[in-house]
């Protein structure tokens, strides 16, 4: 098993920007959260949190990224369920993604993202107090962070089995344990 520095190690060697590495550490503080709430390995899912686009800035089209990341990752050996569930986390990709793990993660990675630009633009950039229903409201806006994919967000809850609302809720909770890290304030 690999763990967190040694992941750590791996995300900065190839990942140089801080939106990228902002993204990797709020992905896996959610993948966190939802482990210890399933009850499963929070470091397994943690570093596919961490690790799921790590090789972005190298590859940043299909089909490259995440099937050439996957083969790094192999190549360090990274534990296969962490390379499949980053492999199954781009639809194109025709991994299927079987495992709660794989799933979690394709939940996790748009929604993640969206609600952090969410807090990014509230007054002091506050998480505490982001509601589910704001944050649907922007998924409305077309214009709004426009490069999430809101196809992406509603699968995602439907995938692993929860409510939009409760899933909203349940990764604002997890980004205000990481918020300093990711840019943001608790509140």
């Amino acid at each position: 098993m690999i763990d967190r520095d040694a992941a750590w190690s791996i995300l900065t060697e190839f990942t140089k920007g801080e939106s990228l590495r902002k993204h990797a550490r709020a992905v896996e503080a959610s993948m966190r959260a939802y482990a210890r709430h399933y009850r499963e390995d929070p470091e397994t899912w943690g570093i596919a949190g961490m690790l799921h686009d790590f090789d972005y800035e190298m590859h940043p089209a299909a089909p490259l990224h995440p099937m050439k990341g996957a083969e790094i990752l192999i190549s360090r050996r990274v534990p296969a369920p962490i390379v499949y569930a980053i492999l199954s986390h781009a639809d194109y990709s025709g991994v299927p993604r079987r495992a709660r793990l794989d799933r979690a993660l394709y939940a996790c990675d748009e929604l993640t993202g969206f609600i952090h630009a969410c807090a990014l633009v509230r007054p002091g950039r506050v998480l505490s107090g982001l509601e589910p229903a704001s944050v649907r409201k922007k998924l409305k806006d077309k214009a709004f962070a426009r490069t999430v994919n809101r196809d992406d967000v509603y699968r995602g809850a439907a995938e692993l089995g929860v409510d939009l609302d409760a899933h909203i809720a349940f990764i604002v909770v997890a980004l205000t344990e990481v918020a300093p890290e990711i840019g943001l304030a608790r509140g």
